[in-house]
């Protein structure tokens, strides 16, 4: 179950000292370890189904932006930390990036346009509470929360700088579509199917 280790304050140095297999991720310096079970078969259909689309729906536009799956290190850092400093380093599902800049040879410093969670059941907090603020405060501009068990997907988006508004909420059947990727839309009955 994804879980804090204890209540000391942990950096991306102290993650990087961590054997590959024991790392998870860290928010505000918190250690939420990943040492659970592997994610279900309705977990990883949904996963693939979208990196799917999202991949061919990718290589078919002239775009700087790439798509990654987990395990994918996203540093998110406050102005004044050094890398050694940062205090958030998280592992989404599925992010696209389309500033190359952000790109390191490890994984992403600064926020990913699009950031998708695929719910399990031991990650409710995380994915709903802890990291919807996380993505917030570092301006990720969307923000998908799907959850294969109740066939919904909440999208956040950014407000103007004036963080995520209001989520739009999507069940069976209608269209999902990005704001990020423009022209992207998927069924959720595609997202969701058996």
């Amino acid at each position: 179950m994804s879980k804090a280790l204890n209540s000391n304050v942990f950096t991306y140095k102290d993650y990087l000292k961590l054997p590959e297999e024991e790392r998870g991720e860290l928010i505000d310096g918190q250690f939420f370890s990943k040492a659970y079970a592997s994610p279900s078969c309705l977990h990883q259909k949904t996963l693939l189904e979208l990196a799917l689309q999202i991949g061919s729906f990718l290589k078919t536009k002239e775009t700087t932006c790439e798509l990654y799956v987990a395990p994918f290190d996203v540093l998110l850092a406050l102005e004044n930390e050094t890398i050694e400093d940062v205090k958030n380093v998280v592992q989404p599902d599925l992010l696209v990036i389309c500033d190359p800049q952000k790109l390191t040879e490890k994984g992403c410093l600064g926020a990913p346009d699009l950031i998708i969670e695929i719910v399990s059941p031991t990650s409710y907090r995380l994915d709903y509470v802890l990291k919807l603020n996380l993505y917030d405060k570092f301006h990720v501009k969307e923000y998908w929360i799907v959850n294969p068990e109740t066939k919904t997907v909440l999208i956040y988006r950014q407000d103007n700088d004036q963080g995520f508004g209001e989520p739009e909420k999507y069940t069976i059947p209608s269209f999902v579509s990005s704001s990020v990727l423009a022209g992207f839309t998927i069924s959720t009955e595609q997202i969701f199917k058996d």
